[in-house]
């Protein structure tokens, strides 16, 4: 297999490769296994594979676990750190206890604490790329950059991200400091960051994008095909996407994405991939097995015409509702 392409995400200088490894599915979060359990060494293994196809760009949080996934990862990329390139993300408030309160906390001495606690946990003196989970709606975003921007001269992280923001949250806080990126959810079944204009924004100011849960949270790989399929703790079970009437029509707009892929002689999900990638948006497809890893990135070379494009979009055209993404208590927390 040919190694990934490189791209510029935003105009601040950060180099990346075209397809990222999400890592939340590697550790639970609070008492929920995400996406089913995982096993530790078959993840590290995923991580050291990802990394021999160039696929170097770890994404991780202090909410996974939490604090353990940042832990997990600190043992994949021992004696190896500068091989990689890490993104981690903070603002879900945890205690000194490291138990979570589910509280949003964007505040000035926060953002000190919870990179400290990070740095740490991952076993490194400098993170990639830092993110600001979700906007908290009791701080401005603009003292949660500046604080962030202090990170940067002191050398403690690379490049600032936003997760789940909107366009005039981003215009005051690229004011602040250049945002390099936002990470947001956005798959063929999760457009609204077009639909809102936040991509056109993000274009306008230069700002790179990032996909999580490009697959539609496993959707798009064929392999759920029926509610029976989720396991007892996934979180997947909480979201209306995946529940009644909604879960039937999905799985039909599923069948034609599998038509066109088999087409192409290719997977649903590479396909799936490929049209973000296209897009010069850069997926982080979360796994915690090699062969998926390998699926994924054999997505990075796969071309697709206007015409596959087009077809796809007319499979699922802008606008179509396939449900909430998470539950309501969830969705209040993202800023539209």
């Amino acid at each position: 297999m040919e190694t990934i392409k490189k791209i510029k995400l935003g105009n601040q200088g950060l180099i990346v490769p075209q397809i990222g490894l999400g890592c939340m599915g590697m550790s639970k979060i609070a008492h929920f296994d995400i996406y089913g359990q995982a096993d530790e060494k078959e993840a590290i293994a995923t991580i050291h594979r990802s990394l021999e196809l160039g696929g170097n760009l770890l994404d991780t949080a202090d909410l996974y676990g939490p604090l353990l996934n940042e832990r997990l990862l600190a043992k994949a990329i021992k004696g190896n750190r500068n091989q990689f390139q890490i993104a981690t993300k903070f603002g879900y408030e945890i205690d000194d206890n490291e138990q979570l309160t589910w509280q949003i906390n964007g505040k000035k001495d926060y953002v000190k604490k919870a990179v400290e606690r990070s740095l740490k946990n991952l076993g490194t003196d400098f993170i990639d790329l830092y993110y600001l989970h979700r906007l908290d709606p009791n701080t401005p975003i603009e003292e949660t950059v500046e604080a962030m921007s202090e990170l940067v001269k002191e050398g403690k992280i690379g490049y600032i991200g936003l997760s789940e923001v909107s366009s005039e949250t981003i215009r005051k806080a690229h004011k602040i400091h250049p945002i390099t990126a936002i990470q947001t959810e956005y798959s063929l079944f999760e457009r609204t960051v077009e639909e809102a204009g936040i991509l056109k924004t993000l274009e306008e100011l230069e700002i790179g994008f990032v996909a999580y849960s490009p697959l539609g949270r496993g959707f798009l790989s064929g392999s759920i095909k029926s509610e029976a399929d989720f396991p007892e703790n996934d979180f997947r079970r909480s979201i209306p996407r995946f529940q009644g009437e909604n879960f039937i029509k999905n799985i039909a707009l599923v069948k034609e994405i599998e038509q066109l892929a088999k087409e192409k002689s290719i997977s649903a999900s590479q396909l799936a991939l490929a049209w973000i990638i296209a897009k010069g948006i850069v997926p982080i497809p979360g796994t915690k097995r090699i062969k998926y890893v390998e699926e994924n990135i054999g997505a990075t070379q796969i071309n697709l015409t206007a015409e596959d494009i087009n077809r796809l979009e007319t499979i699922v055209p802008l606008g179509t509702s396939t449900g909430a993404r998470y539950d309501d208590a969830s969705m209040q927390q993202i800023d539209n």
